[in-house]
């Protein structure tokens, strides 16, 4: 959609400042030029009464003395004045009794004129009006009026016949010319006119200019920038250094633009790249899929080795048997050196028929599927008899054992002798890792809603490439004659089947820590009721 002319923002503004500026000139034009025209008039009538006035001061002396020679010339000489046009001095009844044009002397003027009306309307006719209504102005002419009134110089004087009462001696006239004044006026009009009209003229360009490089051209950047945005052209930026609303909104709409441009290739990156997230899926599916088949394999490996462990733990002991005493009898006889060699055999086979137990054991212990009891049980105790237990091994592989209790005790719904059985398993792990002795320090603490158990012991570490596989069943780096690699596989499903977590937390050649998390019970905590 186009915008028109006249729906255009910045039209709309200036027109709206036109029309403030010329209500607003128009009202300041009218009421200065009335006030230039009334100040001139008042300046021009002003200026006629004062003469009256000098012309009056001026002739008193002269009427006094009744010197008429003495007031015409002083008439005359005021007459030759710029903008005088006429000067006449009336008495009472209305006759020129002195003019500066002589034709006039001696007429009577008609008191019913409009000039003498102003007076002559009001019985009994007024010393004194307002300089207002001693005016007459006509065609480029203005007539004053100025009244000569009684005083006591006048009606004591021995050569006029003045009463005292008479308050009104007569009246000066004088005609100015309003040509120059007017002149002025309209002068002055013309050049305040015109300068309202540059003033608007100039408000005008500077409102448009203004208009159109800090509204139209920035709204026109931003119009631009959505009709691109519109086309697909998402690379699209607008170049709108302000610090303005303007400026703010093409920086907001540049931050929309850049979020729509991820958000877009993001989709076409799925849309490009779908077959191999599909084939990523079907990877994780498949291997998802091996794994429940080794946990099937397992499932079944765990009934047969219940099966052929408890066929082969009763012979394995009745060998063990057997050779321990063979061996014993053997050593009675006191010839020791003749029953060297068998008695290392019998030794061997001892050992050997030992280790095929521990074998049968793990076998017992890895595939054993009765139900877990679960009783309220504290860790540290748990804890304290895995080491009880431990105590000789540590003690013949020179291990020394450091507790570090954060918390006083912790209680779980657990299976003991199991957690017990995951522990002992990893405290062997961590004496074979120590072939030279060393240290483990066994911590407890709790962590939001689990009670967490770290083992931590200073041996090589764990081999970055080993790591992933610790927990694997028959995984093992040791010697495979005297290992069988269930051990941390069988920690990991007891930990698992109480909704716990193993795994390794920090991994090092100074040493290994392994952490377990176990969930608490909320119901009760160090013995007593939450």
């Amino acid at each position: 959609m186009k915008v028109t002319f006249r729906n255009k923002l910045s039209t709309r503004l200036i027109l709206i400042f036109l029309m403030i500026f010329i209500v607003t000139l128009g009202v300041y034009t009218f009421y200065t030029i009335e006030m230039i025209h009334n100040k001139l008039g008042e300046a021009c009538t002003q200026n006629a009464y004062n003469i009256s006035d000098v012309i009056k001061k001026s002739t008193r002396y002269g009427m006094l003395l009744n010197s008429r020679e003495h007031v015409e010339q002083i008439i005359n000489t005021i007459a030759t004045e710029k903008g005088v046009m006429k000067i006449r001095i009336f008495n009472k009844n209305g006759m020129i009794a002195y003019s500066s044009d002589s034709t006039e002397l001696r007429t009577t003027v008609d008191l019913e004129h409009t000039a003498c009306n102003a007076c002559h309307s009001i019985k009994p006719i007024p010393a004194t009006l307002p300089i207002n209504d001693l005016i007459n102005k006509s065609e480029g002419s203005l007539v004053l009026v100025n009244p000569i009134i009684n005083e006591s110089a006048c009606y004591t004087a021995e050569c006029h016949a003045h009463k005292s009462t008479d308050k009104l001696l007569g009246i000066i006239s004088i005609q100015m010319s309003t040509e120059t004044v007017d002149s002025i006026i309209k002068q002055s009009t013309n050049i305040f006119s015109a300068g309202v009209i540059a003033t608007f003229l100039l408000l005008v360009i500077t409102t448009v200019i203004t208009i159109r490089y800090s509204i139209n051209k920035p709204l026109r950047k931003v119009f631009e920038g959505i009709q691109e945005i519109g086309k697909g052209n998402l690379d699209y930026r607008i170049n709108l250094n302000r610090n303005d609303e303007l400026g703010l909104m093409a920086k907001e709409f540049n931050s929309m633009t850049e979020k729509l441009k991820a958000a877009y290739d993001e989709i076409k990156d799925w849309n490009e790249n779908l077959n191999k997230k599909v084939e990523q899926k079907n990877q994780e599916l498949k291997n998802i899929y091996d794994q429940i088949v080794q946990v099937e394999k397992l499932a079944s490996l765990g009934k047969l080795s219940a099966t052929v462990a408890h066929e082969l733990n009763n012979p394995l002991e009745g060998i063990l048997t057997y050779s321990k005493l063979i061996t014993k009898k053997l050593e009675k006889f006191g010839e020791n050196e003749k029953y060297e060699d068998i008695i290392k055999i019998l030794q061997l086979i001892a050992d050997e028929s030992s280790r095929c137990g521990r074998i049968v054991k793990d076998l017992l212990q890895f595939s054993h599927q009765d139900e877990i009891q679960f009783v309220h049980s504290s860790i540290r105790d748990i804890i304290n008899r895995a080491l009880k237990l431990m105590s000789h091994h540590f003690q013949i592989n020179n291990v020394t054992i450091k507790t570090d209790y954060k918390a006083e005790d912790i209680y779980v719904e657990c299976d003991a002798q199991r957690i017990e059985q995951a522990l002992i398993a990893i405290f062997v792990n961590a004496v074979e890792a120590m072939p030279e002795g060393g240290s483990i320090t066994v911590s407890l603490a709790q962590e939001i809603d689990n009670a967490v158990i770290r083992i931590s012991d200073e041996g090589k570490g764990i081999p970055p490439d080993i790591l992933p596989h610790i927990f694997e069943p028959f995984f093992t780096t040791k010697d495979k004659v005297k290992d069988t690699g269930l051990g941390l596989a069988v920690v990991y499903g007891i930990i698992k089947q109480h909704g716990g977590k193993v795994f390794v937390e920090q991994n090092s050649i100074k040493g290994t820590t392994f952490k377990i998390s176990l969930p608490i019970n909320q119901k009760k905590q160090n013995g007593k009721e939450a």
